[in-house]
């Protein structure tokens, strides 16, 4: 990252780029970015245009960071094999033939009639969509890193012995396009105008790889590379096994699964924060970038001693209890950031040589690709909680530098220490008696869990001179973290494609409650006489409550889009037909189950559950139907912003009888949705109504009766006077500032509460 000379910057590729050789290290540079902004914008683009058809589940994310790196690893093996079978001036030839391929694909849209499976397993289905959608331009451009650095190391630039830096240029693109996604393109511009603008930006890619390719066909160096760069002497003299290749796989694997892990981690069990993961995304690239610089910022000896530091406390606090969202939000991306520049640090540290570059990129990518696959297909079916990114936390730690030059058998002791520490602190008696004999009967309990963990974490770090000790230790923290924090509260776990569920008792036992990360879905007394009353910010004297005393009689059709625990089951009154709508399928059977929740087998017993998105499940319902439609849908982080449009509440209006109700809820901690509604409401000329209810209790773990802010939508015909009557209800003025979203268009800046 720099130009001949140094290493400080992409930018300085551009400034500082002179002499005969010059414009080819110009024009590979600004090639390289220009194609990281390209592949890195159309990674969000491409996932809105398809959360119409699955909802915003963070799986949809990781699903999408999956498809990319396969096509990434099938970028990086065909430019392995055209600069290993083909002449230079073929590869240039063939490379542009296919750049032009790609290029009649545009511009990007979702392929035509695609819907997704209603089984709750749509990971094949959207794989297949973005292959067919956008797999041959995410392809071409792929190639682009490994190939234009292939082709800098044979232009005779100065630097082109050691072309490795100018993957930071293309990782330096890929931030500046995930973080200038969300600021600048979503806000201004809508989907179909963001995908002409992406085709203007590849056909300039095009223009800028043509002229290129023309320089070093003129320059015809015949594929020579320049002589390796010192830094590189030792791979460069070396062959390539395949225990080097192994080890570069194993390197690129554990930071992958480190993002997606980390990722899942901190916006559901941690905070569900909106945009949280551009975050963990955006250091993954950074590490790319300081990592292959010509002269790193942050070196590498120092990273090394760094990581025991970020790694240990996480791992020690890892199961327990959230208090302090924002600071466990900065330890677990202090140690993700770290872990991934140790491991990229040692891929670096294992580069070939030029010719071999290749072959380098193709490892790398594959075991990225190998991470993704392992979090998105492997460990929702094996694990019911996140635990790979735990996993993967101990294998990264495995994999750093020895430090240390014990002699004689050291994998024994590897093995042992580890063993044995795990002995002292988790089997139940000798951890009892080490307490004992270390705390005494007079230190407070909170001051002996503090010692507790303390030496267990400097036990812990004097593993770190040994990778594989230091490895296994951190997963005895882990180990001891978990059965020290394990509590009886939780009495069922599934994990979906949508996340994982929960279902704990209180601890008082007085509530059952479904939480999904650190959202409650429901909550229901645990009494007979009470498992009726609606709970959380369903109550009866709350806004939902306050509906259904309104209408009366007059309902006779509900619909509900969103199921959680079917608390809103026990409004039914006999003679309604009452359809709620859920993506999930392990929601409806926690739902349905006795075991843990009596709403629907007690009110509601013969109401139906239509799995699938709701708004494609609605599309089949016939017209008028409804005399109350429900979207609870936008209570956690994951917003469904496709159920909350121009078309969406058209197809509500389609779906509603002449005197009927939508009736919305949007509570939710980070995201403020009533500027959005009062502007669909206006702009399809119809009346909204507010109200944000505050509970007279405010313990509301006493209770389990939250606060709730809904809003009320009618055809001026039908009118809302009924609501009037309560000035609780308040008209919802329209705001200028927010926009009418569509499905072409969103801004989810704008409904941030904190930016409001």
């Amino acid at each position: 990252m720099g130009s001949s000379r140094s290493a400080t910057g992409a930018a300085g590729f551009l400034v500082t780029a002179t002499g005969g050789a010059g414009p080819v290290l110009v024009l590979s540079t600004a090639a390289l970015l220009i194609s990281a902004v390209l592949l890195f914008a159309v990674q969000p683009m491409f996932t809105k245009m398809v959360l119409p058809l699955l909802g915003g589940a963070p799986a949809v994310r990781n699903t999408a960071m999956l498809f990319f790196q396969t096509m990434l690893l099938a970028g990086y093996g065909y430019a392995h094999l055209a600069t290993r079978s083909l002449g230079p001036r073929a590869q240039l030839v063939l490379h542009l033939a296919i750049m032009g391929v790609a290029a009649a694909t545009l511009p990007i849209a979702v392929a035509a009639g695609a819907t997704p499976p209603a089984d709750g397993a749509p990971v094949p289905w959207l794989i297949g969509l973005f292959a067919v959608s956008v797999g041959l331009p995410f392809f071409a451009l792929s190639a682009n890193a490994p190939l234009l650095q292939r082709w800098f190391a044979a232009s005779g630039h100065p630097a082109a012995a050691d072309p490795y830096f100018l993957y930071g240029a293309s990782n330096l693109g890929g931030i500046m396009a995930l973080l200038g996604y969300p600021v600048l393109i979503e806000p201004l511009l809508r989907l179909q105008a963001q995908a002409w603008l992406w085709t203007l930006g590849y056909a300039l890619l095009t223009a800028l790889i043509a002229i290129l390719a023309l320089m070093l066909w003129r320059r015809g160096r015949g594929g020579q590379d320049s002589p390796p760069h010192p830094a590189a002497a030792s791979a460069a003299g070396a062959a390539v096994t395949w225990r080097l290749r192994l080890h570069w796989l194993i390197l690129a694997f554990a930071p992958s699964s480190l993002l997606l892990g980390v990722t899942a981690h901190i916006t559901t069990d941690v905070a569900a924060v909106p945009l949280l993961w551009v975050l963990p995304l955006a250091l993954y690239l950074l590490t790319f970038v300081i990592a292959f610089a010509r002269r790193p910022a942050l070196r590498h000896h120092w990273l090394v001693k760094a990581q025991p530091f970020v790694v240990l406390p996480v791992t020690l606090l890892f199961w327990w209890d959230v208090r302090i969202p924002a600071l466990f939000i900065i330890l677990h991306l202090a140690a993700f950031f770290v872990t991934a520049m140790v491991c990229h640090g040692e891929l670096i540290r294992r580069r070939p040589a030029s010719r071999d570059l290749t072959q380098f990129y193709l490892w790398i990518a594959l075991g990225g690709m190998m991470g993704s696959a392992f979090n998105v297909l492997v460990a929702p079916v094996v694990f019911e909680s996140v635990l790979e990114f735990p996993l993967a936390l101990v294998l990264a730690c495995a994999l750093r530098p020895v430090l240390g030059r014990g002699r004689g058998p050291a994998l024994a002791k590897d093995l042992a220490f580890p063993a044995l520490l795990l002995a002292a602190f988790a089997v139940p008696p000798l951890a009892f008696d080490f307490r004992m004999a270390v705390l005494g009967p007079g230190i407070p309990e909170v001051a002996g869990a503090v010692l507790y963990f303390v030496s267990l974490g400097m036990l812990a770090y004097g593993f770190r001179l040994r990778p594989l000790r230091f490895g296994l230790g951190v997963g005895v923290v882990l180990t001891v973290s978990a059965l020290t924090s394990a509590t009886d509260d939780v009495i069922a776990r599934e994990r979906s494609f949508f996340g994982v569920h929960r279902v704990k008792v209180t601890e008082s036992g007085a509530f059952t409650l479904l939480q999904h990360g650190t959202a409650i879905h429901g909550a229901q007394h645990t009494e007979p006489e009470f498992r009726r009353d609606p709970l959380t910010y369903y109550q009866a004297d709350g806004p939902l409550g306050q509906i259904f005393a309104v209408l009366g009689e007059d309902v006779g059709d509900v619909g509900i889009l969103g199921l959680g625990a079917g608390t809103m089951a026990c409004y039914r009154r006999p003679g309604q037909s009452w359809t709620f709508f859920e993506i999930d399928p392990v929601v409806a059977r926690i739902a349905r189950d006795r075991r843990f929740f009596h709403y629907m087998a007690d009110c509601a017993p013969d109401a139906s559950v239509v799995l699938g998105d709701g708004r494609l499940s609605l599309e089949a319902v016939a017209e008028g139907r409804f005399d109350l439609l429900i979207v609870d849908v936008f209570s956690s982080d994951s917003v469904p912003l496709h159920l909350i449009t121009r078309q969406a509440l058209d197809l509500y209006m389609t779906k509603l009888a002449a005197d009927g109700l939508v009736l919305v809820h949007i509570s939710n901690r980070h995201l403020d949705f009533a500027p959005v509604l009062a502007n669909l409401a206006a702009d399809a000329g119809l009346d909204a109504r507010q109200q944000a209810y505050q509970v007279a209790e405010p313990d509301y773990l006493k209770t389990y009766k939250f606060d709730s802010h809904w809003v009320v939508i009618a055809r001026p015909s039908r009118g809302l006077a009924d609501l009037d009557r309560n000035p609780a209800w308040r008209p919802l003025a329209p705001d200028p500032g927010t926009g009418v979203w569509t499905d072409d268009y969103s801004n989810i800046l704008s409904a941030i509460k904190l930016f409001r």
